[in-house]
């Protein structure tokens, strides 16, 4: 059975971002946090904290204190908790959705004070966090639901090749050639995109040889405007440059869709029932 008054001191630490505050915002000395803290790693057997400053929740440490964040809302829910808005939702989500629609779907008019950690993963990789416990609901493109959770179908986000016609002209891209293509650099967001290399397979039969990687949705179009490169992009988020001619695409009528779904815990508490619906309701607005 976890003592949660050794969760809260944990927790504590991570939200003020230190053991004086901790113990300022508890009512207890800074020894007796410490103390909470030891007590609880010998009961687990490992450490829950990183000693840095600040200091930072280990793996075990980020499920715990996710869990911990779990049971504020679902006390919240029962009325139990004496400040029901400030709490912590976690979540995982990939960075085109959060560039574009997501956004307006986080903010929560019954929950004035909710604060979200997020953390932003490749869509066809988000979902190891919600498996290890770090997070309360996950925005990726698998439709497999965890153990003890569930999962709704959110519609669909189209990627269209595209580059600056200076680039496509560089490379003499508008003879069809494939075997040009392949010598063309290409953006990709991160090591798990694999969005390119989807597209290189279809349209060229081979993956991309000359790859830049850039880890930042807006700096992605801003690269291909620029020249830098080819790359899939979020046809909701490129309508500007494609309606003013500084993006065009490189194979015409070609799309790739991406199926998003979201996943949260079955134990799901009234807030994170309330941002479910949230989410769904702005899909369906944004999303094929």
């Amino acid at each position: 059975m976890i003592d949660y008054r050794l969760l809260q001191a944990m927790a504590a630490v991570l939200e003020q971002g230190g053991f004086e505050r901790a113990a300022n915002t508890l009512h207890l000395t800074q020894s007796a946090v410490s103390q909470r803290i030891k007590q609880l790693e010998q009961q687990l057997g490992q450490p829950v904290l990183i000693r840095s400053i600040p200091p930072k929740a280990t793996s075990l440490g980020q499920r715990l204190h996710n869990h911990l964040q779990q049971v504020r809302q679902l006390e919240a829910g029962l009325e139990l908790s004496a400040n029901p808005d400030d709490l912590i939702v976690r979540i995982t989500i990939n960075a085109d959705s959060l560039d574009t629609w997501l956004p307006a779907a986080l903010v929560l008019p019954d929950y004035p004070l909710l604060r979200f950690e997020v953390s932003v993963e490749d869509q066809a990789v988000g979902l190891r966090r919600m498996k290890q416990g770090e997070v309360m609901a996950c925005l990726c493109a698998s439709d497999e639901a965890v153990n003890g959770g569930g999962v709704i179908s959110l519609g669909i986000m189209r990627y269209r090749a595209l580059a600056s016609p200076e680039f496509i002209q560089r490379f003499d891209l508008n003879s069809g050639s494939t075997d040009k293509l392949k010598q063309a650099p290409c953006l990709v967001y991160s090591r798990d995109d694999r969005l390119q290399h989807q597209f290189m397979a279809e349209v060229a039969g081979t993956e991309p040889v000359y790859t830049h990687h850039l880890p930042s949705s807006e700096g992605f179009i801003r690269a291909a405007c620029a020249g830098l490169g080819y790359g899939m992009m979020p046809e909701l988020q490129v309508k500007a440059e494609i309606e003013n001619g500084s993006l065009i695409d490189l194979v015409p009528g070609y799309s790739l869709d991406v199926p998003l779904y979201w996943h949260y815990w079955q134990m799901e508490s009234p807030v994170m029932e309330t941002l479910r619906q949230s989410v769904l309701k702005a899909a369906r607005q944004a999303l094929y």
